[in-house]
This record gives structure tokens, sequence and C-alpha cells, in this order.
């Protein structure tokens, strides 16, 4: 079975499971490690000591603040999963100690060392987070009762643990409320690791969420998950061994967890762009910042402690205006707004804490902190738009864009996670989408007929070689990687052309201060030298978040895989009954499409279907056979079987193992 999903919105968490090495079909070159990734070349460490001479006039500051308040660490940090697998090992990462190797950027080497740090901290008294354990932390705040359980991390089994080396070192105590500060699965997916369904159900549990969180955290999961899906092998490096030449960190923190998932419906809805709520003894102010960084988000501010809870609204990083996994683009302006309102409503902070890396303590550090955070989003917006306007193009634009000093200065907002440039390139996207106005950038050539037709061009695949040799050997590799990007579009065969380019994607890699774009590259030569993953990967682990999972987003990821061409000249209806909630759906091909719509079933359809709704589930994601079921209980049908084999025919699953690097 292919259906998988995506991190923040939903099951891409899959890609992040153990590392796949595969098979070694490619020479790897002169130093190169087990995978084939070469030695980091002399420019690439020139380039390093440039950025470590700028580090080296930073301070140390944030190496205090990340081990501030530390109650217990967790130095021996690996959780096991039921089969026998992992679900997290953060044990894998005690690699990254010491000065940086010439193989990692040493400012993204500064930055993983920091979210290295693992164990319970106090923020202020009552407040205390578990980092380390997962991608996010989880904050525990103290009620009158029990616990407030903020963003209970991706799986039950991270969150478990997590909460259980809590109570080693704090009172025992019950989870009285879990607060999803948003709707990407790292916040929320580990709910039941820390409450049970039964107390959710009864009303024990209180669950607060942001207005639209359900329809939010189920539906970018469906429809695109299967394809972001793959398209995270490259974004957080599944497939690359954990080491100083491959992956080190996201930026944001490690790496998703990979565990059971599940979703709770919220009891408690924010709705409003400031609420206050009065929650087991504790005065909180939500704030409303839906179509920041996530589509249903809240912040929070605590009175009696004058601390604001960020979630990522801001983090310790320039955070993704797009996302390379793929995803909408976020709105800039809206963005950095929410940070100024943050900043006039909450005045009086003393402690910002977040859903990521470690908190700013200090009135005068914390408004700082919030000020550069608001403008770093609004200077990129604000650029990007004056430059457009001199008629420059997104990758114009993205050279061109050249933060002020104090910005610069600010590691907090520098480009471990996104990147000034690929979120230069979002805000045209924004407001202008794909096309930049030039009509040779209208139809162009498929990229396979362009790679060929270029290869031709400059005297064929020996010649193009031989300038991006000379490019690689200057240090040009952008240029080597665009060169040789061509020669194996037009020729995936070519061997030097893709042993070449693994090198040119080897030292990007090593050169990138992003953890996603230093991931991209790396997991580029990886599957140069080794191939695209062979298996799609399990989807088992999420049967909770499945559950909740509304029918209508199921029905409308089956319409987006009907095979259109062979769906011309179909005309089915096929009436749908789910016994087990009495709904009814009518589902219609024609036109090459397929639609639905919850209705009374249609006298003169195809067939009809009457089945409980986990069963269809199982049937639409190709889990069991339709064969196979018709001689069981499991489902009644009346009408024309053909037609509706016919239906099942055309639907043409993704595939979570396209080739990327190759055609």
């Amino acid at each position: 079975m292919k259906l998988s999903g995506s991190l923040f919105g939903g099951l891409f968490l899959l890609s992040l499971a153990a590392c796949d090495s595969g098979n070694e079909s490619l020479p790897r070159g002169d130093s190169a490690d087990a995978m084939g990734h070469v030695a980091p070349s002399a420019h690439t460490a020139e380039r390093h000591a440039q950025v470590q001479a700028f580090l080296d006039k930073m301070g140390a500051e944030d190496d205090a603040d990340a081990e501030r308040g530390l109650l217990a660490a967790a130095d021996d940090l690996l959780i096991p999963r039921v089969d026998g697998g992992t679900v997290w090992n953060a044990n894998a990462y005690d690699f990254i100690d010491g000065p940086a190797p010439l193989s990692v950027n040493p400012s993204l080497w500064r930055q993983a060392g920091l979210n290295n740090r693992r164990g319970l901290f106090e923020v202020v008294p009552g407040i205390y987070q578990i980092r380390g354990f997962d991608l996010a932390n989880m904050t525990l705040i103290s009620g009158d009762t029990g616990w407030i359980v903020v963003d209970p991390l991706t799986s039950e089994e991270t969150a478990a643990a997590a909460l259980a080396f809590a109570h080693e070192h704090l009172p025992r105590r019950p989870v009285t409320t879990v607060i999803f500060t948003h709707s990407h699965v790292d916040h929320f997916g580990g709910v039941f690791g820390v409450v049970t369904p039964e107390a959710v159900a009864t009303g024990d549990v209180t669950v607060i969420a942001p207005l639209g969180f359900m329809a939010e955290a189920t539906s970018e999961m469906v429809l695109v998950g299967q394809t972001m899906t793959r398209r995270a092998d490259y974004m957080y490096g599944r497939r690359l061994a954990r080491g100083a030449r491959g992956h080190v960190g996201s930026g944001l923190g490690k790496q998703p967890a990979f565990g059971q998932v599940a979703i709770a419906a919220p009891s408690l809805i924010i709705r409003d762009a400031l609420e206050r709520h009065r929650i087991d003894g504790v005065d909180f102010i939500f704030q409303t910042v839906s179509g920041s960084e996530a589509p249903a988000e809240i912040t929070f501010y605590l009175p009696a402690s004058r601390a604001f809870c960020g979630a990522e609204l801001v983090s310790r990083n320039l955070h993704n205006l797009y996302t390379l996994r793929g995803a909408k683009v976020r709105d800039a302006l809206k963005w950095s707004g929410f940070i100024d309102d943050a900043l006039h409503y909450f005045s009086a902070t003393e402690v910002i804490f977040n859903s990521h890396h470690w908190p700013v303590w200090g009135a005068e550090n914390a408004t700082d902190f919030l000020e550069k955070q608001r403008d770093i989003y609004k200077y990129i917006h604000d650029q990007t738009l004056r430059l457009a306007g001199l008629g420059l193009t997104p990758t114009e634009i993205a050279e061109a864009i050249e933060l002020p000093n104090e910005l610069q200065q600010a590691l907090h907002i520098h480009d471990y996670y996104g990147t000034v440039k690929h979120n230069a390139k979002a805000v045209y996207q924004f407001y202008f989408g794909w096309y930049d106005g030039n009509p040779a950038s209208l139809d162009p050539l498929p990229v396979t007929d362009r790679a060929t037709r270029y290869v031709e061009a400059l005297g064929g695949a020996q010649a193009l070689q031989q300038l991006a040799i000379s490019a690689y050997d200057s240090g040009d590799y952008r240029w080597a990687a665009e060169l040789l990007n061509h020669a194996v579009f037009a020729d995936p065969a070519n061997v030097s052309a893709k042993a070449l380019l693994a090198k040119t994607y080897d030292q990007l890699g090593y050169q990138a201060e992003s953890g996603p774009w230093r991931d991209e590259y790396l997991t580029g030569a990886l599957e140069l030298r080794h191939g695209a993953p062979e298996e799609p990967l399990p989807t088992g682990l999420v049967r909770g978040l499945l559950a909740a999972t509304p029918i209508e987003r199921f029905l409308e990821l089956i319409a987006a895989t009907v095979d259109g061409p062979a769906a011309s000249g179909k005309d089915l209806v096929i009436n749908i009954q789910l016994t087990d909630t009495d709904r009814h759906f009518v589902v219609v091909v024609h036109n090459g499409v397929m639609r639905h719509r919850e209705s009374p079933p249609r006298e003169a359809a195809n067939a009809t279907l009457r089945i409980t709704r986990p069963m269809l589930i199982a049937i639409l994601t190709k889990q069991v056979s339709f064969r196979e079921l018709l001689t069981t209980e499991a489902l009644e049908f009346e009408g024309s079987l053909i037609d509706m084999l016919s239906l099942l025919a055309l639907l043409d699953p993704p595939d979570t193992t396209f080739p990327i690097v190759t055609p």
C-alpha cells in the first residue's frame, strides 16, 4: 500500500524512519565515507573559515540559555517501538561535539549542538519543558489539580516517555488539560501518550485548540500527503546516515519521531483574536495567529508568570514561508503582523518559551527577540515587492536581497530552517504565482527534452562534463550542478555525470547553513549513487490519525487519483452507505472527473455499496481487496460488479518512491 502522509499537516513523518543505506552502484571517489559522500573541498573549507570568523565575534550567550534551568539531563535516550524498531534515538546525534568538522557549516553545527541539549528544564517556577525527546518541545504548566500539557509531541511513545521522565523529577500529577498550539503533527500526534481516549471522551481532560484545527490537521495529510512523503525524504534526510557527512539536524530540532500517531478533537476552541480563559486555576490570554506558520495556530500569555508561549510563530531560526517538502505558501505580512500584535498585547513579557528550541529570558531580551523575528519576515516581504516592482524575477530577487547588519547579527533569525533565498521566492509566488512575466518562461520544454538539447548545444556529454569539472575545481558548485543536472536528465545511464553531480551536491550540502538545504543536497547525492528507495513506507503507525479524518477528505484523495484519460467516456454512479454512521454519499464519474456529494441514494445508480467507514477507507487505500470482501459480511453490494470494478480500475495510486534527481 502506498498511502502515507505529511509531517506538519499530517503523515509525512513516516518518511523519517531509520536510514536505509541501499545498494552501492557507483564509484565513491577519493576519501569517501561508507555512503559515498566525498571529503569537503578546499573551497568548502575556505567558506567555513569565513563563517567561523563571523561566529567567533558573536559570543556564547545561547550556550548558557540552552542549559539554563536544567533539572535533569536525558543523556541516554533511545525509545523503542513495540515491533522492535526505534521510535526515537537521540543518542545517534552524540557525534555533534567540539569544533565543527569541515563537512558541516559551522553555524549549522552550532545550532545542531544547541538542539542536542535534552532533558527536563524549568522555564520559570510552575512552567517546565521536556526538550530533545522529539522534533518539538513538550511544555508542562502546573495547574491547581494537575498538569496542563502543551504540544504532546509527534508520537505516543515519545510523549509518554517525556511525561514519565518529567515525573521522575517533578510531582506525579494527572494531566487535566492538553493544549494543541497548532495543526502540525509534531504538536498533537502524541496526545494519547499523555492522556487516554476515554478521559478525552468523557471530558475529564480538556483539549484546547484553535478554530479550524481538526480540518487543517487532517486535510493536507490526505490529499497531497503521499507526494509530500517522498519530498520529505529529501527535506529531512530520512535516508542519510547520522554523522558529519550526513544528517546533523533540521535546524528546528533533530527530526520527528517515528511512532504511533493520533489526534483528539478539541473540547474548547479558541475563536477570537484574543481570548481569556482560566484553566485549572491558571489565567491564560490566547492569541489567534492562524495563517502564519500554520493555518490554525494560537499563542498564549500567562499574566501571573509574565511568560509568553510563542508556539511556532517565533523560534530560534528563520522559519519557512515555503517549506521544501511542498505546502501552501505562507503570508509573510500576516506573520509579521501577528508578532507585532504580540509585542503590543503582551508588552510585560519577561520570558518567552516556544514549541521548539530554548527560551528567552529578560524583558529587554524578549522585546529585542520579538522585534527581530517580526522584522525579518517584514523585510523579506517588503524587499521582494520592491525588487519585483523594479522588474526583477524571483531568482534575481533571491540573489539581490541583502539583510541589514542588525538582522544579519541576530543568530536566532539565521537560515537554519527556512532561508532568505527561498522565502523571498515564496513571497513572489504568494503575490505573482509561478510565472515571472518573461514569455520564454510561459511554455518551456519539459526538463528531459530541455536537458537533451542543452547537452547537444554544448557539444555533447563529454564537452559538458569538462565544463562542469572546471566549475567544480574552481568551487563554482552551483554552475557545476546546473550543467550536470542537464547531463543526467539527458542520459540517466551516464555514470560519470551522476558521480560528479553527487560530488557537487556533497559540497553544496556541506556549505549549507540550513538543515533542510543540507539534507536536500546530500540526499540527492545519495540517490544519484544508490538510487531511489525501492519500497514505500507503511502507514500502520497513523491509524489513530486516519480514523479522525473526515470521509470527505478520502473521497477527495480518491478523485485526485483517477486516471483522467482512462476515465474519458465513462459515466458511472455509485451509491455508498456508511452503515456505522448512517451517512449516504453518491459518487459520480463523468467528463473524466470523479465527484461526490452527501445525498440520498440514486435509484439509477450503477451499483450500491453498504459498508463501514473504516472498511471503505481500507478498500480505497488498497489495504484490502474489494473482490475478497464480496464473499464476507463486511459489505453489502447491489448492482453491476463490472461497473464497480471499472471504477476501482481507474484509480492510479501515488508512488512514494518516484525518482527526483533522475528522470
